[in-house]
């Protein structure tokens, strides 16, 4: 008989950080975070009303909001000081923040690409996720933690493209982090892994591509899949994230887990 309390507490007691958890990939993770036993959760992001909100909606007594640009590598390393502070550990490092394009970059190619748009976006997602590693892995390593670190990667860190350059970068730099830093954690027993989702039916990935409505965004990403049956969505990858951040993953590290209905098989 299987003991279905257990298999729904993978996280039991743990402390986590999930970084650009007000919306979309994270706040979804946060919320299964929660459901798997979690004792803390704390979302940050720069979306400080989404944020409160998720962090309320997910309850007070296990999840609390706080403020942080990972572009700021202060604000990251007072965001995992804070943490351990108010929880005695970490143990969970969701490095999720991320953003598609510049405000007046979309189509950025190699021909035309603006080099200061390029600079905001890498210092989000590939300086912001280097911030976070950093911060995450030492604390644990002073803790002697034995934590997970989970980045989110994309598709983009495994193929290229004609358009969106800087962001594909940026996820193949995210992908470099993750296999050093395995190698380096490694000997304190601290795993490093990434989730690399295909299209995701998110505001985001709405905004990137500059479609209109979500039904637009949930044609073109099924189009793209060789699985058939409907579209991911954040859910699915929070699963995925509960799975890296969890004891069943305990001999995985370095991995880069595509979680992108056989898009990158096309």
């Amino acid at each position: 008989m299987t003991d279905s309390t257990s298999s729904n507490n993978k996280l039991q007691g743990k402390v986590a950080i999930i970084t650009g958890g007000a919306s979309g990939m994270g706040e979804a993770t946060a919320r299964e975070f929660a459901a798997h036993g979690a004792r803390a959760i704390v979302i940050a992001d720069v979306q400080d009303e989404k944020g409160q909100n998720a962090a309320v909606s997910i309850g007070s007594n296990v999840c609390t909001y706080v403020h942080c640009d990972v572009s700021d590598e202060e604000q990251v390393k007072n965001l995992v000081d804070s943490t351990v502070k108010a929880y005695g550990r970490l143990d969970i490092m969701f490095s999720n923040a991320g953003v598609g394009r510049s405000t007046h970059a979309c189509d950025q190619t190699v021909l035309d690409m603006d080099l200061s748009a390029y600079d905001k976006l890498m210092a989000v997602n590939a300086r912001g996720s280097a911030a976070c590693v950093k911060h995450a892995a030492r604390a644990m390593v002073e803790g002697r933690v034995r934590g997970s670190i989970v980045c989110t990667a994309s598709i983009g860190a495994s193929v290229g493209s004609e358009k969106l350059v800087d962001y594909v970068m940026s996820k193949h730099a995210v992908l470099g982090l993750v296999r050093c830093a395995s190698l380096k954690l490694g000997a304190y027993g601290i795993r490093v892994n990434c989730v690399s989702p295909g299209p995701v039916g998110t505001p985001m990935l709405k905004d990137i591509l500059g479609y209109e409505n979500d039904e637009e965004v949930d044609k073109m990403a099924e189009s793209n899949y060789t699985l058939k049956g409907g579209v991911v969505r954040p859910k699915n990858v929070a699963d995925v994230v509960v799975f890296l951040a969890s004891e069943d993953s305990q001999f995985v590290t370095g991995h880069n887990l595509a979680m992108d209905g056989g898009f990158l098989r096309v």
